[in-house]
């Protein structure tokens, strides 16, 4: 399978080794440190995005408020390989943009359930006390594996709690708190708990699938995040669904209204309706997709200030022996608030703390008869563009010595968008903030399209002073350019 469309049923083919040797994650294994990668000098790795420290990131686990700062935890390995085993990293901010790493929070336990893995989850506080609910995959016989490509796995749902203030120590349950799907149910994966709490308790779903039925997310009920009832599946998709399994379902109220997420297949899906309190089902109304390019597995809370606050895994999209040679794959998009708008549309719109590492503003009217070019001598920047008030359409590319590199389409008259080999129509409901903005960071680009559509973009090798930005507006009128230097958030790309 293509990286940019991978997920994890792609290499549990390859899932073979051992995690039970799982300690810190450290340079690139079978290099000696004379020819590790230079990572404060690679021009592709992004400087204002989180990244890890260094190896293969995955998906973004369980972010938290607490004891004034942002928790994030994600998916990390040993190495860069995808099929390593995975551990969670841990990360800590003030103010949603800078970042410093902290130890390795969870790593799997020799022997246990979590023994060659400790997959995504999610981080609540209970009874004060903050507390991940995770997937653990174990090595397994062919009847009780949930996962049965290639090597035959188990997937439990697992249960740790801090055991101080810094997040930093985690003591773990030994046994799962639901050790199997539920009976007579063959499922083509149990995994990803998302759980939240009601007036009379507390409630779960993990995403899971029938072959031959379609994906779904199961439904669970507890009192006291270790003892859990299934009630039944809070929602489910179609038997020509891909790969018949929804992973890292996210369910949510914002603004009075209901919305869940899924992602399938390299795609993350999202549905608004109505979620019926009594009979805990979630009757679908709108659907349509979170980001059109390369953007998975994403992980979202509420605010101290009541916001939806969502991270993604930006995926790589070069071959696994180029990110390998680097050292370094994967990276978390800038965090995104979500809410719902009055027609049930999903909106996705940059947090406003983003803003604090812009420069100075530069203003610049772009003419449909003279299109606008500028040199980058820095590969961080944002842009913000109106779209639909006095052009047909604008485009924006981006040239390495000459050659198009990259290049993004809004064809307001054409109701569409291309960028690269993706196009998708412009969605029938009202656009919130009719504009475009463009954040470039390495060989990152997220665009974000009139607050309801967003496309992520990988382009490698471009460098500074040899990359240049194009603009040009179809129709008769002009446009303003709004453009931004971005400051990175580290010194040498490494995040602090």
């Amino acid at each position: 399978m293509p990286l940019n469309s991978l997920d994890r049923r792609s290499f549990l083919a390859a899932l073979g080794c051992s995690a039970a040797a799982c300690a810190l994650p450290h340079p690139v294994r079978g290099l000696s440190a004379a020819n590790q990668p230079d990572l404060a000098h690679d021009s592709d790795r992004p400087e204002f995005h989180f990244v890890a420290p260094h190896n293969w990131l995955n998906d973004p686990n369980g972010p938290l408020w607490w004891k004034g700062q942002y928790h994030l935890f994600y998916q990390v390995t040993r190495g860069v390989e995808p099929s390593g085993a995975k551990l969670w990293g841990h990360a800590v901010s003030k103010d949603l943009v800078h970042w410093k790493h902290l130890p390795i929070a969870l790593t799997p336990t020799p022997g246990g359930p979590d023994s060659e893995g400790c997959w995504t989850g999610s981080a609540v506080v209970f009874n004060g006390v903050p507390t991940f609910i995770y997937t653990g995959i174990q090595n397994s016989s062919l009847a009780q594996a949930t996962l049965r490509d290639g090597n035959p796995l188990r997937e439990t749902v697992l249960l740790a709690t801090a055991e101080d203030d810094s997040l930093l120590r985690w003591k773990k349950l030994a046994e799962p708190v639901i050790a199997a799907p539920p009976a007579g149910m063959v499922v083509s994966g149990f995994r990803d708990p998302c759980p939240w709490r009601e007036a009379d308790a507390w409630y779960m779903i993990v995403g899971s699938g029938e072959r031959g039925r379609g994906g779904c997310a199961l439904l669970y009920r507890s009192q006291d995040l270790r003892h859990w009832e299934y009630l039944h599946t809070l929602a489910e998709g179609t038997p020509s669904e891909p790969w018949a399994m929804w992973e890292c379902p996210d369910f949510f109220e914002t603004g009075g209204q209901h919305c869940l997420l899924h992602s399938s297949s390299g795609k993350v899906s999202w549905s608004t309706g109505d979620y019926d309190i009594h009979e805990h089902r979630f009757a679908v109304k709108r659907q349509g997709l979170v980001d059109q390019g390369a953007f998975y597995a994403p992980k979202g809370f509420r605010a101290p200030d009541g916001r939806r606050i969502l991270w993604g895994w930006i995926q790589e999209t070069r071959p696994d022996a180029v990110f390998e040679a680097a050292g370094w794959a994967g990276v978390m998009s800038l965090p995104r608030v979500l809410t719902i708008g009055k027609e049930g549309q999903l909106e996705i719109n940059p947090a406003v703390e983003v803003a604090k590492l812009r420069g100075p503003v530069e203003k610049t009217a772009v003419k449909a008869d003279a299109p606008y070019r500028q040199k980058l001598t820095n590969l961080r920047k944002e842009l913000s563009l109106p779209i639909g008030s006095s052009s047909d359409a604008i485009t924006l590319r981006l040239l390495a010595k000459g050659t198009k590199a990259w290049e993004l389409t809004v064809d307001v008259a054409g109701k569409s968008v291309h960028c690269g080999d993706v196009s998708f129509p412009l969605p029938p409901w009202s656009v919130p903030h009719p504009g475009l903005r463009v954040f470039f960071d390495g060989s990152v680009i997220e665009s974000f399209i009139g607050g309801v559509e967003a496309v992520t973009s990988r382009v490698y090798g471009l460098k500074p002073g040899e990359t240049e930005l194009e603009i040009s507006v179809a129709g008769k009128g002009s446009v303003e350019l709004s453009q931004w230097s971005i400051a990175p958030i580290s010194p040498d790309r490494l995040t602090t």
